[in-house]
Formats: structure tokens, sequence, C-alpha cells
């Protein structure tokens, strides 16, 4: 069921939570900043009653008139908000473009992205309330552009980025990197989406089969997922292109929506790009200027 009206339900108890000891306000149209430049430290209780924490990285440039773009940074499976902080390069190219990004941390390392993975898919952690009422308490901490929010996630982070587009409609666009959508998505609203993999990603294999590794992701294969959301956009077929290693894939949709999937020969699970990456192609960069081309109607 999409969560439409979980953003504005979360919004009202942004003033009772706190983060780096602010007390935040109720609406983004009248915020003032309590979230210092550069990476602070934060925390909400989650609609569940459990005390989450997340990281927030904000640049010295201030908003612009209608606030700041903001992205989501999910973790992979045993990673943390700081982890992907270190690991994907985000900090440096939201200084350089005046974005907020937010590191947010799984329940034990991990995220419900429905059938998988860890403690927070089998204890039912409601993962999607923990975000809504996230991006409801940054709306009062910080001035954030509602029309230009996006998430992006690294394996079981990309499993949850997935959840997200599928269960809400807070973000104009997301980026799942080498995961799959674990969830139906019958009531998906359209959304621009980019999924980049690799093609001896054995963790979590294109066609769907088993993977790897301690989750044993199986889920649909990557062309289904991709060809789901390009008919949900009601986009035209996809156009590819192939340059050495990387084969991008482009779907146009109306609305100035796309669905892309860029797919990187020869590389396994990783962020490409990042800081443990066996590829050229600058994942965060790539996803970036992506982000930038899309934002979201108001509903």
């Amino acid at each position: 069921m999409i969560r439409r009206l979980l953003l504005c339900t979360a919004t009202a108890l942004a003033v009772a939570l706190t983060g780096c000891g602010a007390q935040a306000k109720p609406t983004a149209a009248t915020t003032t900043t309590t979230i210092p430049a550069g990476t602070s430290s934060h925390q909400l209780r989650s609609p569940d009653g459990q005390q989450r924490t997340f990281g927030v990285h904000r640049p010295a440039v201030q908003p612009g008139a209608k606030g700041y773009p903001l992205v989501l940074m999910l973790h992979g499976g045993f990673g943390t908000g700081t982890q992907a902080e270190l690991a994907y390069g985000w900090d440096d190219l939201a200084e350089r473009e005046g974005f907020v990004v937010v590191y947010p941390d799984g329940v034990d390392r991990a995220w419900n992205a429905g059938s998988c993975c860890g403690a927070p898919q089998r204890d039912g952690i409601d993962d999607v309330a923990f975000v809504v009422a996230l991006v409801a308490q940054l709306d009062g901490m910080v001035s954030i552009d509602a029309s230009r929010r996006y998430v992006t996630g690294m394996s079981n982070g990309a499993m949850m980025a997935y959840r997200l587009a599928c269960e809400t409609t807070l973000f104009a666009a997301v980026a799942p990197v080498a995961g799959t959508q674990l969830v139906s998505c019958t009531d998906g609203q359209p959304t621009s989406v980019l999924h980049l993999h690799g093609t001896n990603d054995t963790r979590v294999h294109l066609d769907g089969t088993t993977g790897d590794g301690v989750a044993k992701v199986t889920g649909p294969p990557i062309a289904e997922v991709l060809a789901g959301w390009r008919q949900r956009d009601h986009c035209a077929a996809f156009a590819t292109t192939i340059a050495g290693a990387v084969t991008t894939s482009t779907a146009d949709c109306p609305l100035g929506r796309t669905v892309e999937w860029i797919l990187i020969e020869g590389m396994g699970h990783e962020w490409p790009g990042g800081a443990r990456s066996s590829t050229q192609l600058e994942a965060t960069a790539v996803i970036w200027d992506f982000f930038q081309q899309h934002r979201r109607a108001a509903s």
C-alpha cells in the first residue's frame, strides 16, 4: 500500500524528535537550519519505538530558494552510514553541487527490503516508516526542496531503495546499485529509476537465481524489474548504447521521467568507482547527473 499519508503523520513527530540536541520545527517552510555545515550525527525515535541513528552532510553553501536537494544514501548489508559516507564519495560532490546527503543506519547493519535481509527482515522492522519519519524530521531541521528528494543504495540498501520507490511517493528518482526489487510493486507510482549492476555479480545474480553470501538473495531477473518500471512509467522501448565495458539502456518516459540500466562487463558486487571498486566508472557522479534531471511534481 502506498504510504502517501505517512509523511504528513510523521511530520507531526518532528517537533519531538532531536538531532544533535537541536529541536526540530514542524515544516520546511519555517525551517531555521539547525544542522551545522559538514558532517553531524543525529537520532530519532522511529514510529515502531526504536531509537535510530543517521548522519547528515550539509554543504557550506546556503540553500536555494526552495531548499537543498536531498540524497539519501543507504548502506549495504553489514555496512553502516559512516562506512557508506567514507566509501562512495558523496560528501565532496555535495560540497561542489550544493545538496544535503543523509546516511541512515539500518538495524543490526541491514534493512528490511522485503525477503531480505538479516534481523530487520526476520523481526519485521518497518524501515519504510523509519525513512518517512527521517524525511519529516529533516524538513524541520534544514530547508529541503520537496521536489528534489532522491534515494540510492548499495546491495541490501539498493533493495531498500526499490522498496521505498514502490511504497512511498517521497522521491523523484531512485538509483539502486547491485541490488534487486524484493517487494510487490503493484501500487508503485511512476518514478525515474537508474539501475547499475555488474555482469559478474555473484551476490545478486542478473538472472534472479540464488546468489552467494549469507543472504542467499533470490529475486526476479533484473531485466524483469526494469521492464516493470518501464511499464509503470509508460516509457518508450529501451535504446541501448555500448562504450567499452559499459552498456547503457535508456527508456524515455512521459513528464520527463527516465528508466535507465547501466550494465558493466566483468564487474562484481561493488559500487562502481568506490573505495574497493575495480571499475573506472564513477557511479556517484553518474547517479547525481541522473538525479539532477528529475523533479517530483507536487501530489
